[in-house]
């Protein structure tokens, strides 16, 4: 069932930032939104509690993904809508059903009225075991939040869509993940800023001087690369505007600092199936604690 934008439903305010942008992007993609709510069931102690019984916690949570249909088709009536519920452990239902799906879409915490995330266990342990793309949305998401302001200066859902950020390494590109970025920046149709960070010479490190020619020439050694891992994408994707950003320092940094001008930041995972478990990378993990614009964490061998 790849053929749905899929959305875990907890009932937070969070989750439902996550399911209006789910809605969304399933309009812009011409998909089904299915919502996904797992019930966990109540311990036996608290179900024969006299103010909660397991019959009265069932129906109350099946109220959570029935009331939430109900409410994006009335926002958003040319999407196909289907909720389900589900019992067991989060995390593993929603890595089943992220795998089922074009891709997941969780909300998270902010951690202040600034910006950046506050990504729980559930969504991390989501994120490092899932084999499809998952997209991360903090709670008070708007869509104008990922538009240009619009003539008038005021923030615009009716205004063009800000650039989609990628976060690039051109000595060891993916196309899982080159391609979802291009995709991403095709349908919203706005502009790829490719971003990738090059690391100084390790004499700056001892306090030497820079070495302004050294430089200059890594940066264009860098950007060429850079150009080059693009090349095949620049002729399947002729429409889409592509910003080369080749930076020095932490690509972390780079791409926390594109997300305040992006509508979504595009990072990648590497699967890794040891017994050792799965990793997200540390420039992955950074970027979804950081991140004002949503991220979209595309999973690649």
């Amino acid at each position: 069932m790849l053929r749905t934008v899929t959305v875990g439903l907890d009932g937070s305010s969070e989750s439902l930032a996550a399911t209006e942008w789910a809605a969304r992007e399933a309009q812009l993609r011409g998909l089904e939104l299915r919502l996904v709510h797992v019930w966990e069931p109540v311990p036996t102690p608290m179900a024969q509690a006299p103010l909660l019984g397991a019959e009265t916690h069932q129906h109350w949570s099946e109220r959570i993904p029935r009331e939430a249909a109900d409410g994006v088709r009335a926002r958003h009536p040319g999407i196909e809508v289907a909720a389900e519920q589900h019992h067991g452990q989060p995390a593993e239902v929603l890595v089943r059903a992220a795998n089922d799906s074009e891709l997941l879409v969780l909300g998270t915490r902010g951690l202040s009225g600034v910006g950046g995330f506050m990504v729980g266990s559930v969504g991390l342990a989501v994120v490092a075991h899932a084999e499809r793309p998952v997209i991360f949305v903090r709670a008070g998401e708007l869509a104008s939040d990922e538009h240009l302001m619009d003539p008038s200066g005021i923030p615009s859902a009716a205004a063009p869509f800000r650039p989609v950020a990628l976060g690039l390494d051109p000595r060891s590109p993916h196309d899982a993940l080159t391609g979802f970025a291009f995709a991403a920046a095709q349908q919203r149709a706005t502009a790829l800023r490719v971003v990738h960070a090059w690391n100084e010479p390790p004499y700056i490190a001892y306090g030497m001087p820079p070495d302004l020619e050294m430089n200059a020439r890594l940066a264009a050694q860098d950007a060429a690369a850079v150009t080059d891992a693009l090349r095949t994408w620049r002729e399947k994707y002729p429409d889409v505007e592509i910003i080369e950003d080749s930076l020095s320092g932490k690509a972390a940094n780079h791409l926390v600092d594109a997300s305040r001008e992006a509508s979504l930041v595009v990072v990648g995972r590497r699967i890794r199936r040891a017994t050792l478990g799965a990793h997200i990378g540390p420039v992955t993990h950074a970027v979804l604690h950081h991140s004002v614009a949503p991220v979209a964490v595309v999973p690649h061998d």
